[in-house]
């Protein structure tokens, strides 16, 4: 029987206590000394709702639209890698509950399970996330392996042109494939939950490399992608476009331009430039940017369904959790999983009323 789970913080305690170090601070770590992720809080929390009265909000909905297919939640679940570390199958759990809640799941380049069991399991509510990497070659394979699967929509993760130093990740060695010497030992043998259903399971692996012709180095460069790799990429994709990881206002003027159908504004959780601005703080500056109409999706330090509103209020049309919802499988696996989602969408459901709204807000 999983845990009790109240909140998203409750998630994150309990997986703290059951998850070896190493795996817990790879989740949780941000960039530098990650006065980023601390930024991304307090631009949150310093951010206010105005309480409205004596409205009819007995009905509410939820749900809203992406690409022309109705969602019943108005947020999603971002891409991360390695989602496995969280918890045998954790893939397949979120991919189940996309498929539920017909919200889109984003499936990591380096995903724990094959991209192709993924969208199968999530009954095609699924996107599929991509690195450039090297000079492009196997970049461009995969993305015809998502087509080949059935992939609608791609994403392309754009802010990591270097994966950003974190300290916790470095200080713990920690590598995909994992290497365990003495001090991973130790880890493990001091959170034995984890290893034993963890480890036994499989170790988790980057799943979309394991065939003859692929390779993936998760800290190699990925600094030759430039305006010319979005064009070509353009080109061959004939799906939905999403660029992720757009912090500047211009830059996201000239990727509407260039014809991709969305934006997700991002900071990689913090995790790449620590000393990037709070996403939330400009989401309202990059919709004036592209427009009232073009699809702006949001995701980097949602917590709580009040952090949802202010997200749509500030101009988002969709959001993403993320690192959150490996923090509930760590705590009870998928029934943790579905407690906290639960959560989520209660929050989201009484801060409309709250506020005096019955839908989800647009801003302005």
């Amino acid at each position: 029987m999983a845990p009790a789970i109240h909140s998203s913080a409750d998630a994150r305690r309990i997986a703290k206590r059951r998850l070896p170090w190493m795996v817990f601070d790879y989740i949780d770590g941000a960039a530098g000394a990650e006065t980023g992720a601390d930024r991304n809080r307090s631009a949150f929390d310093a951010l206010t709702l105005r309480p409205r009265i004596l409205r009819d909000v007995s009905q509410r909905d939820l749900s809203s639209t992406v690409f022309g297919r109705k969602t019943k939640a108005p947020f999603g679940i971002s891409p991360m890698g390695m989602c496995n570390l969280s918890g045998p199958g954790a893939d397949l759990m979120l991919a189940r509950l996309a498929a539920r809640e017909e919200v889109p799941l984003g499936v990591s380049t380096v995903s724990s399970t094959p991209l192709e069991d993924i969208i199968e399991e999530a009954q095609g509510h699924a996107w599929f996330q991509l690195y450039f990497s090297g000079d492009g070659t196997e970049t461009f394979k995969l993305v015809e392996r998502a087509k080949a699967a059935g992939y609608e929509t791609l994403v392309l993760t754009v802010d990591v042109p270097e994966v950003g130093r974190r300290p916790r990740e470095l200080r713990h060695g920690f590598t995909m494939p994992f290497r365990i010497g003495p001090w991973q030992f130790l880890d493990f043998a001091l959170h034995p939950r984890w290893s034993i259903t963890s480890l036994l399971a499989g170790k988790p692996d980057m799943a979309n490399f394991r065939m003859d012709g692929f390779s993936f180095d998760r800290k190699a460069s990925r600094a030759k992608a430039d305006w010319d790799t979005l064009k070509q990429l353009r080109e061959a994709w004939k799906g939905n476009l999403v660029v992720k990881g757009v912090l500047d206002p211009e830059d996201a003027g000239r990727l509407k331009s260039e014809g991709v159908d969305a934006i997700q504004v991002s900071s990689h959780g913090a995790r790449q430039l620590e000393s990037a601005p709070a996403p939330i703080s400009v989401l309202p500056a990059i919709r004036e940017a592209v427009g009232p109409d073009y699809p702006l999706f949001f995701d980097t330090g949602l917590r709580s369904g009040e952090d949802v509103v202010k997200a749509y209020m500030q101009g988002a049309d969709f959001a993403f959790f993320g690192r959150v919802l490996q923090f509930a499988i760590a705590a009870g696996g998928e029934e943790g999983l579905e407690q906290l989602w639960s959560v989520l969408t209660s929050e989201t459901s009484i801060t409309l009323a709250q506020i005096g709204a019955t839908e989800m807000p647009r801003a302005g």
